[in-house]
């Protein structure tokens, strides 16, 4: 039975790393699989992805509606799905994605009002799984790391440069509210949520991937 697991987060939560390890765990454990990572940077049909990111439409990420910027994403996740990875769902393949359709909810729900955030939910689930028809996945899991961390860690990475952040990166209070709808959506949906630090401090990494172990071999045994 095919499998599709995400690995979904804020932007210096430790994803990256988190899934390299999810794939270590796969090889050593003999578990065949194949690693996606969205955006497609390296595929033209990221483009309108990079134009939105690199602040091509506006400086600020509410420049593009929620609506709009989904749509760039999804072209992206359909042409991955169709020309990268579709024979090897069909094969039962476990499907192992960094960011997914539901990257929606996190960073773009935020730009509309609360009230209108179930329709919106809504919307994208018919909009990707139905209308596009890539496929819906089967585990979700949310690694949660308070703002302040991320973007200490994000300093870190880019070696203190923050011209190197995109417009999502840069804007503090944007992420803020992207936590807020991740948390909601999350709840909503049934993700599998990781508490990555204790609110000051990072969990340590052994420790949030043996976490996502129990998590990902409770979802494989009820395949």
């Amino acid at each position: 039975m095919s499998k599709l697991i995400i690995m979904e987060g804020l932007d210096g939560c430790g994803k990256s790393t988190q899934t390299a390890l999810l794939e270590k765990y796969f090889t050593e454990n003999k578990i065949e699989y194949k690693k996606i990572k969205l955006p497609d940077y390296e595929s033209p049909s990221s483009t309108l992805v990079n134009m939105y990111l690199g602040g091509e439409f506006g400086k600020n990420a509410s420049d593009v509606n929620a609506y709009a910027a989904s749509a760039f994403y999804a072209v992206d996740r359909f042409a991955s799905y169709k020309l990268k990875w579709k024979k090897d769902y069909d094969n039962s393949t476990i499907i192992l994605a960094d960011r997914y359709a539901t990257s929606n909810s996190i960073y773009q729900m935020e730009k509309i009002d609360k009230s209108e955030w179930d329709s919106y939910l809504d919307w994208c689930e018919d909009f990707e799984y139905e209308k596009i028809g890539i496929p819906r996945p089967d585990c979700v899991i949310y690694l949660d790391m308070p703002v302040e961390i991320s973007q200490r860690l994000m300093t870190g990475r880019y070696n203190g440069d923050e011209g190197k952040k995109d417009v999502h990166e840069v804007d503090v209070e944007f992420l803020k509210s992207c936590r807020e709808s991740a948390l909601y959506t999350a709840k909503k949906q049934g993700w599998h949520i990781i508490e990555c630090s204790d609110g000051e401090s990072v969990y340590s990494i052994d420790e949030i991937h043996n976490r996502i172990v129990e998590i990902v071999k409770e979802e494989l045994n009820n395949a």
